[in-house]
């Protein structure tokens, strides 16, 4: 993985300047044509039957290894691996919601509930439902779920006005972010058990099924925990595996967009530009493509969220080619500095945020 610091390919953040025009609809069909015949859209459902495998023995294992560690202050080594799997977990059911291992649906969608709910008690028919809408409207606001006003604030408008512990936060959200990451776990947890009031007609299960899925993750979790630990160790262990959880989670895919161009209601783009200005690409080679569960080929995945993970980066030259054709920027940079654009961004976004109740402070509105 590279993990120093290089200059990107386009010019990073939200003020990247606008095209005088969009290419034509038949840019993205001819880009299109030519991934389906060098054969990156066929699925391998040999190489995702292997990696399935791979995952699960993975999260197999750590489990093992946490009754083998028992009564043990060693199982806060543990945690570690245990996080590790069950992000990997989370990457497979990222890929059985695009569709990407098997022609089934009905295979993907049982990978997703098992991946998903069984293993790490993530509703799946909830993430798909929320992920498909981001990837219809990416850093579009008002419409991408994944930048909506919450603990962070993405758009500067919605610092405005925020005051009290709230506006300290949105403040200082730069440096709260990485340790607020240590929260996402928990945050989707919830998410996963408050959808089930909800009913999606995309959804891959009965809600039902989800909810008994999400019951058996959270009783055998905890009767494991409780079972092999004493309160005090069992406590301190949840806190480790699940916050690192989250972490992992959030450190892979912040870098995809954060700090990208926003778009607004009154921008008008086609298909190609609006995944492309506000995707941005990791560099690495197999094993970032591992750690990161293929999420550093951003913008290919963008303009093809089926395509197989193993295929993205054969399908990077081809991207690249037919951006540099229309002027369109194609921006790949180091993880490193995918968290720095992210950072500053974030740093902006916050900054109309008023030290104290009333106007704005002049100058940052």
């Amino acid at each position: 993985m590279e993990l120093s610091a290089a200059p990107p390919t386009s010019p990073p953040g939200t003020a990247r300047p606008r095209r005088s025009g969009s290419p034509p609809p038949s840019a993205y069909t001819a880009l299109s044509r030519q991934v389906k015949e060098a054969g990156l859209l066929r699925h391998r459902p040999v190489r995702g039957l292997a990696l399935l495998s791979v995952t699960a023995a993975l999260l197999a294992g750590g489990w093992c290894l946490f009754v083998l560690v028992g009564n043990s202050w060693w199982q806060l080594a543990v945690a570690p691996l245990l996080a590790f799997a069950s992000t990997q977990c989370g990457f497979r059911g990222h890929e059985a919601g695009h569709r990407q291992t098997f022609r089934s649906k009905r295979l993907d969608d049982a990978v997703g509930l098992l991946f998903g709910n069984l293993f790490i008690g993530l509703g799946f028919g909830w993430w798909t439902n929320k992920h498909n809408r981001h990837h219809a409207h990416p850093n579009q606001v008002g419409r991408d779920p994944d930048i909506e006003t919450g603990a962070l604030v993405f758009d500067r408008d919605d610092a405005t006005g925020r005051t009290g512990v709230l506006g300290f936060l949105t403040r200082h959200q730069a440096a709260f972010f990485f340790p607020l990451l240590l929260l996402e776990g928990w945050s989707l947890h919830v998410a996963s058990v408050r959808a089930l009031r909800t009913s999606h007609t995309s959804a891959p299960a009965p809600r039902a099924v989800e909810a008994l899925l999400l019951l058996l993750h959270t009783a055998a979790y905890l009767a494991a925990v409780a079972l092999v630990l004493p309160p005090l160790k069992a406590l301190v262990f949840v806190l480790v595996q699940q916050g690192l959880f989250g972490l992992y989670l959030g450190v892979s895919f912040a870098p995809n967009h954060k700090g990208m161009e926003l778009l607004r209601p009154k921008d008008r783009l086609d298909f190609l530009s609006s995944q492309v200005l506000t995707s941005r690409n990791v560099r690495g080679g197999p094993v970032t493509d591992f750690l990161l569960g293929g999420l550093n080929h951003q913008i290919e995945h963008h303009l093809f969220p089926n395509m197989p993970t193993s295929a993205l980066p054969l399908a990077q030259p081809l991207v690249r080619a037919r951006c540099a054709e229309l002027g369109l920027p194609y921006t790949e940079t180091s993880l490193v500095d995918s968290y720095r654009q992210a950072l500053r961004h974030l740093r902006r976004a916050g900054a109309p945020a008023p030290a104290t109740t009333g106007a704005p402070t002049p100058g940052t509105a």
